[in-house]
Parts: C-alpha cells; structure tokens; sequence
C-alpha cells in the first residue's frame, strides 16, 4: 500500500513510507540546513495527515527529520518579517494552533523521533504528538526560545506546556528562552524516552505499533514523565503528588491564591532582569496564566493576538535584525573573496597565563578542541593558567553539562611551561601579554625563531595599532589582531582586526577559529582602539567627565542600566580596572586629539591604588570578590569631594549614549568598520549595548540622523569639541540617508 503525496506536500519536503502499518513522514526542507515552519509547510503537514486518517492499514504515525543534525529550529523569521501588520502575525498563530490542534486531537498515535534541534515551533510541533522520542546525542536541545527574538510561543506552546510538565517549570523554560538536554527534557516529561542516535527511527517503530495496540499506555503527572501500564485514574495522579515539590507546585497552579502568588513573584522577578524594556516574556506571563485562569481556548486566543502584537513591535524588529546579522556573519570569512578558505588549526600557542591568557586558552582547549600550549615568565603564571581552566571545567560539572570524566578529557588538552617548547608545531600563536609595544615585539621575535615558517600570530591587544606590531615581524602578512573579552569563557564577541598586509587566508584562519571557539566573530580595520575599545573611551570619559562635575556614583550607574546596558560605567570601571582605563586614556588623546582627552578627575584614585574588583576596592566595596555599595571615601578623591550634585537620569545616560554612537559612526565614516551591522553587532555582544535597540546604528536611524546630531551641536556649545558630531553624520543629514535601508 502506498498514499501519494501531492506536488505540495513533496515541495515542502516531505516525504511517506508505511512500515508494517506505520506511516513514517520524513520532513527535509529543500534548499535549507535546517527544517523551519510555515503556513504552507502546516498546510502540507495537514493534507498528509488526513490521507493516513483515511487509510486503514495505518495503525500509526512517526514524525522524523531528513535533515543530519536538525529536527525542526522553529518558525521561518523572514516570513514574519516580511509581514505589515499584527492581524496577519496573528492569522499565522491562529492557523499554526489549528493544524497542531488537529494533530492533538488525530485518531491515530503520532510519535515525534527527534534528534537536533527541536526548537520554537518545532517542540510546539513536538508537543502536539501523542509521544515523544528524543537522542542523547549533544546536538539534540529542546526548548521554547521565542522570547530572544522579542516573540512568545505562537502555535500553542503556551498552553501545551505548562500543561505538560506544570506551569512552574514552564514558566521558566518560556520567560527564560532557555534549552534543555535530552535527559534533562526526559526528567521534566517533556519527552518521553531518550535512545542512542543509531536506534532511534528502529524504537520510534516499536513504540508507534505498541501505542496503537495498546500495549504502552503514555499516563503522565506533571514533570513526571511516563509509566507505562502504571495505576490508572486517581490512584496514578495520587502516587505523583507524593513528590513534595509537585505537591507544592500543584497547591500553587490550583487555587486562585496561590496563583496569584506563583505569577505575582514571576513578574517581579521578570521585571527585575527586563526593566520593562522586553515586552515578549510579560506578555507569555500573562498568557500563561489566560490558559490556567480560562482554559485553553481562552489561552489559545490570547497568545495569537500577543503574538501578533509582538511580531510588529519594535523590540522584536531590533532582535531578529540582530538574529539575521549574526546568522549572516557565521556565513562569512572575514575577507572580500568569499572562495578563500581558512587553514586547519590543530595547535595553538597561548603567551601569557593571566586572566585573559587562562582564559583564551580554554576556549581554544576546550571548545575549539585544539593542542594548547601556554607560556608564562615563571611557573605560577603558567599554573595560574592552568587552574583557570580547571575552575571553569569544574564548574560545568557542577551545572552537570560536564561528567568528571570528560573534564579531565578536556583539560588534557591544554599544557603550561616557562619555555617554548612545544610552539615549534604551533599553527597560531595567540599573545596575551602586557600592554606594551616593545615587550610585544620582543616575543614577537622570540615566536619566529621557533615557529613554523607558516605560523600565524595574533595579538589579544585592546589598544595597540596591528600596523605598528607587524612592523617588528620577519612575516607581516601573518600578524593580526584577535581581540577577545574578558571573562573570555562568557563573552560571545570575538574582534578580528586586520592591518593593510595581512593575508586573506589568515583572516580566514582566525574567523575560522573564533567560531570554533563559539565566538561571534566581526572583522575590522586597524586603527588605535579598533572599534570597540574605541568607541568605549569616550563613553567611559565621559562617565568620568559627569563624576568630576559632581555625579553620585550608584546614580550614574543606574542611569545607564535603566537605559537598557547590563552594567553601569563606574561598575565597568571597577571589572575592567580602572588603573587599564588610566592608561588606554592618552593613547586615545594622542591618536584623536583632545575631543578624546581623558578628565583628570580619576588620577587621584589611580593614585590612591584603587585599581578596581582585582585590587578589592575601587567605587565599590567588595566583600569575598563580590560587590557591595559604593565606597563613601572615594568621593574625597574626586574633584568635589564629599559634595554631590543632582543631575537628570536621562540626561546622564544620553549624554554617554551620544558619546558611544557618534564614535561608532565615525569609526564607519573612517573604514575601520566594514558596515552598519558589524558595528552594531561589536557594540551588542562586545559591550553590551541594549539589544533591543538594536545597535548604535540602528539606534542613530530611529533617533533620526538631523534629531541626532542636534543632541551633539547642542552639547558640543555646552560642552565643548568632545561632542563634535562625526562628519559621516553631518553627510547623512545633508543627503537625507539612514545607515540601514528604510
């Protein structure tokens, strides 16, 4: 027996096979890496299902992906993208529910076989099968991660999963957008069994006949999974509130009271980390509890309408734009001959067991899975190195994405020494060490003579132009800049920057490697500070500028986190060490002139060693390395001491925003950025500028060009040239132009 599947369900890539009474419909979305949703992909879906409906040797349905590593990775985003209003979002979300709908509610067992990613629309697709399969390969994730785009779950998921697995434990997968582990999905009753990759689509088969015999009977309590020919009725629902934390959960999720009470400390705590500035997780807060309060339909409609108003706004505009741009960069080499293609790294020299050393050397040890060697002057800088590493690995232990055993697996990787042996089969070489140019080509000589003649080496510099480091090499063309983030295990940006003579395939190498090393990779041209450090100097003069004027600390801070970053100036300060910040300031007024003129307002506290977090006091106190309240004597060393005078929130942060922008955009207007999208994408994963803004530039397109610079000729008379708008401004005000398209 065969079913025919017609021109559009094989246009959507789908395909049918029956197996002894099982029919297993393959998903393999052509031209795509990964299977994405759309209206006519559920369409397809649908007409499939209602030719098996009809077909009475079918006793059930397996639901599998074609694709390597992929189940289904969500909705098609250029597909919302590309529509104009909430209605039409919101006719999308309601047809998504129907076919999932018609899925739940499908005569006949539907099993989902899952490996990769099962993401978005594709768990809500997941969800709506009768049973869920999933492998314990590391490339399968599941969850619900709407919420990073500025969207909430629109065909469903809503409702299916809180049902499922509680609404406690949804609420943190969906207001979070976090994924979890095969076995930790299995624990939560999100899926069902969990297999080997090799058995899946044999198990899928046997457990599809059995659901349709009636010989596995899926009976669920919330989080708890399966049992299979368990007690029925209230004895099974009983014996899972004998979990005390169900029973919790349950007294919460089934009154008014204690409803009210589970979404009351959601929103708080939601509002905490959002500040109101994300509308996606309050909105799925409130529809949530619809589903719970109203039922399911009830539910059903409002997360179609929030859905369609999210779709529109602009936060989720400025999240996908970035989606797309990160997307896009990954695509990329670095270079402008898109056929040059990058060299194998296998061993990577790390010089310098500092901080950041430690912490390059785990990414490239342990994420990128190269032989690492680290040198340092002596042995406790090389065993520091080493125990950073530990202590990272450690921790992910800890948090269980690590077993013991591939800890130490990972952390044989990477080896320390005083000397330079083992750099001689180095591919990279990646220094790290004092900001000091002199000392930088020291070693730069010292790698050449013992290195292979096609070593590359690239400098973790944060100032210092590439130009002037290749100048002290025997093989310019192999010296480039690789500017990581401390801590250098968390920070996503990775800065790449290449000076005149540097060969394409080593800029190819390089962005090769950093994705490797999970790191969102932009590439930029030379120029003192690059582009992120850059951009960063005036911003960070003139939090400096606003404290010799009187600032209070804790008030200049919270200025720019109300404003959207995750951290206020002073605090970035303290991270950063004031005494770096010290130094990086004449560098900049040297190359810039004096609109780039540090304040001497923080002498006296560099002066005092008040180096920041590492010296345990700066602004802040400390107390175990963690922060406490500013320091009240830190004010004697400004300029008005202990006197401190009130300045508008808004103001303060506009003031450092205008400063941050206006570089970025000269820093376009100069070359040292390739486009828009990478400086917004720098500035985001770099520094945390407000991601739903969208980045300096698009954040300078809605402020509007001539709005824009009228803020700077208005604080340019106040203040004086340090505001002096960037001639690629004054040119897009004279011709009209945005940064991005309209």
């Amino acid at each position: 027996m065969a079913i025919k599947l017609e021109e559009l369900e094989a246009k959507q890539g789908f395909s049918l096979q029956v197996e002894d009474g099982v029919a297993v419909i393959t998903f393999d979305l052509p031209d795509s890496a990964v299977n994405t949703l759309s209206p006519d992909v559920g369409t397809a879906f649908t007409r499939i299902l209602e030719e098996v409906e009809r077909e009475p040797s079918v006793k059930a349905v397996v639901f599998i992906s074609g694709k390597k590593d992929s189940f289904v990775a969500g909705a098609k985003l250029d597909l919302l993208q590309s529509l104009k209003t909430a209605e039409e979002a919101t006719a999308i979300s309601l047809q998504g529910q129907a076919s999932f709908d018609r899925m739940e509610a499908f005569p006949k067992p539907i099993l989902a076989a899952i490996h990769g990613a099962c993401l978005g629309g594709g768990l809500e697709w997941a969800l709506a099968c009768h049973y869920r399969i999933a492998t314990d390969s590391p490339k399968t994730t599941l969850g619900l991660p709407e919420v990073q785009l500025g969207l909430l779950p629109g065909a469903g998921g809503t409702q299916r999963l809180p049902a499922l697995i509680g609404a406690q434990t949804a609420l943190d997968l969906i207001l979070t957008g976090k994924s979890v582990k095969p076995s930790k999905a299995r624990k939560l009753g999100i899926v069902d069994e969990v297999v080997p990759t090799p058995i899946l689509r044999a198990v899928a088969l046997q457990r599809a006949r059995e659901l349709a015999e009636g010989s596995l009977k899926p009976e669920r309590t919330r989080g708890q999974g399966l049992t299979a020919g368990g007690p029925k009725g209230l004895a099974g629902f009983f014996q899972g509130l004998a979990n005390k934390e169900l029973w919790a959960e349950v007294a919460l999720e089934d009154n008014p009271l204690g409803r009210k009470l589970l979404f009351d400390q959601a929103r708080n705590q939601l509002l905490k980390k959002t500040r109101g500035k994300y509308p996606a997780p309050e909105k799925a807060l409130q529809v949530i509890r619809v589903g719970l309060e109203s039922g399911r339909k009830a539910g059903l409609e409002a997360e179609a309408r929030a859905f369609g108003e999210l779709v529109m706004s602009d936060v989720s505009k400025r999240l996908v734009e970035i989606f797309f741009a990160t997307t896009a960069l990954k695509k990329e080499n670095g270079t402008a001959d898109a056929s040059v293609k990058p060299r194998e790294v296998k061993k990577v020299g790390v010089l310098g067991g500092g901080l950041m050393g430690g912490g390059i050397a785990y990414v490239a040890g342990v994420l990128q899975g190269a032989q690492v060697r680290v040198k340092d002057k002596d042995d406790a800088g090389a065993g520091r190195a080493l125990k950073q590493v530990q202590g990272i690995l450690e921790e992910r232990v800890k948090r269980r994405s690590l077993t013991w055993r591939e800890a130490a697996a990972k952390q044989a990787h990477i080896t320390a020494g005083t000397d330079y042996s083992g750099f001689k089969s180095a591919d990279l070489v990646i220094e790290a060490v004092f900001e000091d140019l002199k000392l930088k080509h020291r070693i730069l000589a010292e790698v050449e003579a013992v290195t292979r003649p096609d070593a590359i080496f690239a400098s973790n510099t944060s100032s210092i132009p590439i130009t002037e480091l290749a100048k002290g090499s025997q093989r310019p063309a192999q010296v480039i800049g690789m500017h990581y983030f401390s801590p250098v295990n968390k920070m996503p940006l990775l800065e790449v920057i290449t000076h005149a003579g540097t060969a394409d395939w080593v800029t190819a190498t390089c962005v090769d490697v950093g994705r490797r090393q999970g790191k969102t990779v932009i590439v930029v041209n030379d120029g003192p500070g690059f582009y992120t450090s850059r951009i960063l100097a005036p911003y960070l003069n003139e939090a400096a500028y606003l404290l010799g004027e009187g600032a209070d600390i804790a008030a200049l801070d919270k200025a720019l986190v109300e404003f959207g970053f995750p951290v206020g100036p002073m605090t970035l300060l303290d991270e950063v060490g004031i005494d770096v910040a010290h130094k990086v300031g004449p560098l900049m007024e040297a190359a810039f002139g004096k609109r780039m003129a540090a304040p001497k307002a923080l002498d006296a506290v560099v002066a005092e060693g008040r180096l920041g977090r590492k010296s345990q006091k700066g602004f802040y106190l400390y107390e175990n390395g963690k922060k406490r309240e500013v320091d009240p004597s830190v004010y004697v060393l400004l300029p008005h001491g202990k006197e401190r005078k009130r300045f508008d929130a808004a103001e303060m942060a506009e003031r450092l925003v205008l400063q941050m922008v206006n570089e970025a955009i000269r820093c376009l207007g100069e070359g040292i950025l390739r486009s828009a999208r990478d400086g917004d994408v720098g500035a985001i994963f770099g520094l945390g500028f407000p991601p739903f803004l969208g980045g300096p530039f698009h954040y300078a397109d809605s402020v509007g060009a001539a709005e824009l610079l009228r803020k700077l000729e208005h604080y340019q008379d106040k203040l004086g040239e340090r505001f002096t708008p960037a001639p690629l401004l004054e040119e897009h005000v004279k011709a009209g132009k945005t940064f991005y398209p309209r």
